[in-house]
């Protein structure tokens, strides 16, 4: 009994209330009333707040142009200092950004084949420490279907290829190739020495962008010019790279002589870090820096360059390139002539051993 006068109680309070009370007409328009005047002290705030900021900037831009017309002496037009101030505008927006947009998204597959040595191996891992915006990929199996490597370069978002063929555990070839449409380049690799063999002084800052330094001969046929591109789009780390540190401290040399490519990497030092002799030594003409270098150091002969990635139409071919399994054979050929030689030596001294006898001494036999 008492259960149910509670319950009768609080449906009579309920009603007496609003909460359980229908909603007609004059609460919806005071909801809505309340809803729109929030809204426009919201907008009102907002747009006193955004006009406050242009009359300050205005006012500030007003003050700029007032001290120009006062030093020209001359007054702008309305179309000309909407121009400046739009210029000023852009400027600091910029210098408030300070951020270089990373656009020339270049990135680079550096990897081998099976059958690499030690050496061959660390060279690899020198160009992936040298190139921030390389990738790594595991060693390439087949020898003969190269053109897969296009297919592994879009899985790994890369543009551009370095790679390493190993033939015979002695030759090591170089393909620097634009993926997945070409062009590409073949070269054959040697004199080579790794950083950690060489122990040089130099050091560079890990992540650093380095500058490119090209021979002459790169600019005089158009082969040249093409392998310099290539070169370019492969070892130069891009503006902007999240990797790359703003910071440029090392050079990387590619020199032509006797018809090869000589690669060298070098650090950019100065002299004297005193500023005051920088200073003399730059009113004097003089040059306060010096290169230091690093490693690793190799020799690239060019063998071919193929319109396609990996193959293709063949576009330049070197006639002074010789391979390596015929030098090889020459000196097996001389290796055999010397024998050969020998050989006859031999028997010339045979001949005449038999052509002059010498005569038998009669005291020969007295002291026996």
């Amino acid at each position: 009994m008492k259960r149910k006068l509670t319950q009768a109680g609080a449906i009579s309070r309920a009603k007496s209330s609003d909460v359980f009370s229908k909603p007609g007409k004059k609460r919806t328009q005071k909801r809505k009333e309340i809803v729109s005047s929030e809204d426009d002290d919201s907008n009102s705030s907002e747009s006193d707040y955004s006009v406050s900021e242009v009359e300050r900037e205005n006012s500030a831009f007003d003050d700029a142009l007032a001290e120009e017309e006062s030093e020209n002496g001359e007054k702008l037009t309305n179309a000309e200092r909407d121009a400046q101030i739009m210029a000023a505008r852009s400027a600091r927006e910029e210098e408030k950004r300070n951020v270089v947009k990373y656009q020339n998204k270049q990135k680079v597959l550096v990897f081998s084949s099976r059958g690499v040595t030690s050496r061959f191996r660390h060279l690899n891992e020198d160009f992936r420490t040298l190139l921030v915006h390389s990738k790594k990929e595991n060693k390439h199996d087949t020898k003969k279907n190269l053109y897969e490597i296009n297919d592994l370069c879009e899985m790994n978002g890369c543009n551009n290829c370095i790679f390493f063929e190993a033939r015979k555990s002695q030759d090591l070839y170089l393909w620097v190739t634009r993926a997945p449409n070409g062009p590409s380049a073949k070269f054959l690799v040697a004199n080579i020495h790794t950083m950690e063999e060489l122990r040089l002084t130099g050091n560079c800052l890990k992540g650093s962008r380095p500058i490119l330094s090209f021979d002459k001969a790169f600019d005089s046929a158009p082969h040249m010019q093409l392998l310099k591109e290539l070169f370019t789009t492969a070892f130069g780390t891009p503006n902007g790279h999240p990797k790359s540190k703003p910071f440029v401290d090392h050079v990387m040399n590619f020199a032509v002589a006797d018809g090869r490519i000589w690669f060298r990497h070098f650090q950019i030092t100065d002299s004297t870090q005193d500023k005051k002799e920088i200073n003399r030594a730059l009113k004097d003409g003089k040059e306060t820096i010096n290169l230091v270098e690093i490693g690793p150091r190799f020799v690239l002969s060019l063998v071919k360059i193929f319109n396609g990635g990996f193959g293709g139409q063949v576009l330049h071919e070197n006639p002074r390139y010789v391979k390596p399994n015929t030098l090889r054979s020459e000196a097996n050929k001389k290796k055999g002539n010397a024998y050969a030689q020998r050989k006859a030596a031999q028997k010339k001294r045979e001949v005449k051993k038999s052509v002059n006898v010498v005569p038998k001494d009669p005291l020969g036999d007295v002291f026996k």
